[in-house]
Formats: C-alpha cells, sequence, structure tokens
C-alpha cells in the first residue's frame, strides 16, 4: 500500500516505488500455518467395546474429525501410527489430496504388532518431526512399556512440541461386574487368567488400581503442561474436543 505517515521507512518497497513514482510499503501478515501431527495408537487393548462401539472405533472417528479439521485450517498434518513399534510414518503435508489419504490410511490401516509401547512414538516423534508441531497423541494409554520410561519421553516431546493427550477408555474397564469365576484373555499378548469376580477383594483392589493409573496420568499431563481429555465410548467426544479447545 502507499505511504502513510509513520510507516516504518524499512517497510518501503523500492522497486513498487520506482515504478509509480510514489512512496509503497510491505504489508506483512502473520503466519498461521500449523503443523498438525496425529499419533495413533492401533495396539490390540482398542478391540475392547461395551457401549455400542470398539474403543478402536471411537480412536478412528476422533483422528479422522481431527484430519478434517486440517482442511479447514489449511494446516499441514501427518501422522504416525504405533503399537509396541511404529507402525507408520506420513510426514505432514497440506492439501485436500494429502488429508483423504491419511483419513483413508485412519480407517483402513491394519497394524502388524499387538502390543503397546508409548515411549517408542513419542521418542520417534521428537527425533523425526524438526518443527513444533500440535500432536494430538490418541490412545488409551494402557502401555506394556515400563511407566518412568514412558513419562521421560512425554516430558521430552513436550518441551519441544505442543501436546494434547486424548485417552479413549470403555465403561466397562473402571470395575469388574461381579459374575463369578471368569477367564479373561489380554488382546495383546493372548494371555488367560481365571479371576474370581464374586470376590469383593478381587473387585475392589481392581478398581483402586484402575483409579490410581488414571490418577497418576493426569498428574504426569499436569505437571508437564500437556492438554488432556478423556472419552468413553459411546459418549459424544466432540464435546470434549471443545473443552480443550476453549481454554487454548
Amino acid at each position: 500500500r502507499e505511504y502513510q505517515y509513520g510507516d516504518d521507512v524499512r517497510d518501503i518497497d523500492w522497486n513498487v516505488t520506482g515504478r509509480f513514482h510514489r512512496p509503497y510499503v510491505k504489508v506483512f501478515e502473520e503466519e498461521r500455518e500449523l503443523t498438525v501431527m496425529l499419533v495413533i495408537d492401533v495396539s490390540g487393548s482398542l478391540d475392547f467395546g461395551t457401549a455400542g462401539q470398539l474403543k478402536r472405533e471411537c480412536v478412528t472417528e476422533i483422528a479422522a474429525t481431527l484430519a478434517f479439521s486440517a482442511i479447514q485450517n489449511n494446516d499441514k498434518i501427518g501422522v504416525i501410527f504405533f503399537s509396541d513399534h511404529v507402525e507408520k510414518y506420513i510426514p505432514p503435508k497440506k492439501g485436500r489430496k494429502h488429508i483423504l489419504y491419511i483419513i483413508r490410511e485412519i480407517l483402513l490401516f491394519s497394524p502388524q504388532g499387538r502390543g503397546t509401547n508409548l515411549e517408542i512414538p513419542l521418542t520417534y516423534l521428537s527425533r523425526i518431526v524438526k518443527k513444533r508441531s500440535t500432536t494430538f497423541i490418541i490412545s488409551d494409554f494402557m502401555t506394556d512399556g515400563k511407566a518412568e520410561s514412558y513419562r521421560n519421553a512425554l516430558r521430552f516431546a513436550a518441551r519441544k512440541h505442543d501436546l494434547i493427550a486424548i485417552v479413549v477408555r470403555d465403561p466397562r474397564e473402571e470395575t469388574l461386574p461381579k459374575m463369578g469365576l471368569v477367564q479373561f484373555e489380554d488382546p495383546e499378548t493372548g494371555a488367560t487368567r481365571w479371576i474370581d469376580t464374586h470376590s469383593k477383594k478381587v473387585r475392589r483392589a481392581y478398581a483402586e488400581g484402575f483409579s490410581m493409573a488414571q490418577e497418576e496420568r493426569r498428574n504426569s499431563m499436569k505437571l508437564y503442561g500437556i492438554d488432556y481429555a478423556e472419552v468413553a465410548t459411546g459418549e459424544d467426544f466432540v464435546r470434549a474436543l471443545l473443552k480443550i479447545f476453549s481454554h487454548r
């Protein structure tokens, strides 16, 4: 635009000024483009659900919704699929074609591993994504890795990236139903175990263990400055996402 009194002379565009014989200045627009990363759990523990959908289906819906939002904002978006190892990495790019490819992968991706190790994708994120990104970790956070190693990787990643943790759980995971002697199977290892769910002591220990793990996770997120939301299968996850974004 034409020069106005008070403009910084360092912003004068001399080529345009010479062409029109009047002083013109450059107008700068703040760069608003974000790099968004989706770190998506595809482990075996997601094949569980008692509220009308599996945890895997809930994770898929959340991830696809976030990917679609990148189209509206014209953001770069990339994905890390993980189980007990990094299953697939899609580098961040923008454009409708790229985002539709990501959504197709989210819907159809078939993992090789069954376990869960959160330390591995967090370490990979810190190493491979150089530019600061807004990163959504979408998982049930039932990790078979050492808790201390996972927390260290989480703390390191939070220093470099803006992390948002979305924990997907099923209501039935909070307490054991009273059903007598039941054989349970670990969906990640295939190991089975008989548990007497009729025992008050067993049910109380299970509920206390779940509550303790949940509280430790919340405290870690708060300590490292990570935004955190919990979504239960069968619930409206959009409300939880809006709650996160409302104070950012």
